[in-house]
């Protein structure tokens, strides 16, 4: 017995010593975070590139979608409509940069995507009143982007907006509803919608997948932790995470939509149909596999379809953030 807590002291103190020597470094990095407010394990935290060698766009430009002819119809894009202004935003740009910080209808969003988790979320980024901007540390957490934002330089989640290093850790920024859809749809639903247009910094490498292949790999790249092994890791699903109108996390995978498209779990429903190329398969993103456009809505007392807050990912990221997930298969 008394073995057994002289390891579990010893066990604390090396993980303490590892954190305060992760802080160390990182405060070496000329970061302004607060390093001694987290949520998580530190160690969880894997360091990739320097803060922003992946640049945010942060003066956007766009143009008339009805008269992009340069961007094939079946590649994805996020689409985001706030008062009446609807807004594409292609990952043949989204994937060299992560990050737009962007003002759609008066109201100032992210608009973000990590390649790794496929996953693409809006937020709004107003804190306590003030507008703030977001970039890319370089650093990743299963798999996924963390962000900071450009004042007090908090680390955000991108999975789920979450705070999880710094003075705001614990708290969560508000996201929006967006789709992934292809921009065929997006044209046809929003003839009047806006398609941004790329940033110079990465316009030479636009449409072009730097992840080759990396949506049949076994094993996600620069993962740690367990596996599902219930479901293909890198298997697509619609994630609805938990919200004010949805009490319970829920997924679907994409193999069981094309067979049962539409499918209602209580009030959700989710949707799929074929048209959408892969941005993570061939090296041109237009030539990459028909994975199709998965949205899902809520549908009130009335019947209506109502949009709701989802996202596009791989299982293995659903799992790592909420381990008890239900995926329906």
């Amino acid at each position: 017995m008394l073995k057994k807590i002289l390891l579990t002291i010893l066990f604390i103190f090396t993980f303490q010593n590892l954190a305060l020597a992760q802080a160390e470094r990182w405060s070496a990095e000329n970061w302004k975070t607060d390093f001694s407010k987290t949520t998580i394990d530190l160690s969880e935290i894997i360091d990739v590139i320097r803060a922003d060698a992946i640049p945010a766009i942060d003066n956007p430009t766009f143009k008339p979608a009805a008269d992009e002819s340069s961007i094939a119809g079946n590649e994805p894009v996020i689409a985001f409509t706030h008062n009446n202004i609807s807004r594409a935003y292609p990952l043949r740009y989204m994937m060299w940069h992560e990050i737009v910080n962007d003002i759609v209808g008066g109201l100032p969003v992210t608009i973000t995507y990590c390649p790794l988790c496929n996953s693409s979320i809006v937020f709004e980024r107003t804190i306590d009143g003030k507008i703030v901007t977001f970039g890319t540390t370089g650093k990743l957490r299963h798999s996924d982007l963390i962000m900071y934002d450009r004042g007090e330089q908090n680390w955000w989640q991108q999975i789920n907006g979450e705070a999880i290093v710094g003075a705001r850790s614990g708290e969560k920024l508000k996201a929006l509803p967006s789709f992934l859809i292809s921009f065929d749809i997006f044209k046809q639903r929003y003839p009047d919608g806006e398609v941004l247009l790329p940033d110079p910094s990465r316009a030479a490498v636009a449409g072009q997948n730097p992840y080759i292949n990396y949506d049949s790999t076994e094993f996600p790249f620069m993962f740690k932790g367990d596996l599902p092994t219930d479901i293909e890791p890198m298997m697509r699903i619609a994630l609805v995470q938990k919200q004010e109108k949805v009490p319970t996390s829920i997924a679907v995978s994409l193999s069981f939509l094309q067979d049962n498209s539409p499918y209602r779990v209580g009030d959700l429903e989710f949707h799929w149909q074929a048209g959408q190329s892969s941005a993570l398969d061939k090296e041109t993103i237009s030539k990459g596999k028909d994975v199709g456009s998965i949205e899902v809505y809520q549908i009130d007392e009335n019947g209506k379809a109502q949009p709701i807050i989802y996202m596009v990912t791989f299982a293995f990221a659903g799992r790592a953030f909420i381990p008890d997930l239900e995926i329906i298969q």
